[in-house]
């Protein structure tokens, strides 16, 4: 099994281990494109892996900050509070890169920028690019995701 992230498509596909397409999803990936420099909120790409599954068990809308629950459950009154707020919901898979110097090590590494797959709010545009380096998915969508994939899928982001 294995996820592929299209930055050009907006697409996050999972395949089986036949290469059979078994899930698509519209995402939305960094507004500033493609990257692996820290600092640069742009989406990494190469070779990743799911390094850590977070918020199993918790409520959708589950708001995490530093990978933990913040004790809110995201509303639209919430959102319209902190309009700013780079909403991080229900469920995070934190990538880890596995290409030294390129997205592992240094300045590079996709981990320690904090690189997730996660949940946003339903208002948050799918399809386009609009995050701040993360991949956003609809919450049902990360739900249906993070049910499938154990830690350690194999996550390909791509340009194409």
């Amino acid at each position: 099994m294995h996820i592929h992230i299209s930055l050009a498509r907006q697409l996050l596909t999972l395949f089986d281990e036949a290469g059979q397409v078994l899930l698509c999803f519209p995402v939305s990936t960094a507004s500033r494109g493609a990257g692996e420099q820290s600092g640069s909120y742009c989406t990494p790409r190469g070779k990743h892996l799911v390094r850590a599954k977070i918020g199993s068990g918790q409520a959708e809308n589950t708001v995490f900050v530093a990978r933990r629950p913040s004790g809110e459950i995201y509303s639209p009154e919430l959102g319209s509070s902190s309009p700013q707020r780079d909403w991080i919901l229900t469920r995070i898979l934190w990538l880890s890169g596995c290409e030294p110097e390129f997205n592992r090590l240094g300045c590079v590494d996709s981990m320690r920028r904090y690189i997730y797959i996660h949940g946003s709010p339903d208002t948050a545009m799918m399809g386009v690019p609009g995050s701040h380096g993360c991949i956003r998915m609809r919450n049902a969508d990360i739900l249906e995701l993070f049910d499938r994939v154990p830690v350690y899928t194999p996550v390909i982001i791509s340009e194409d």
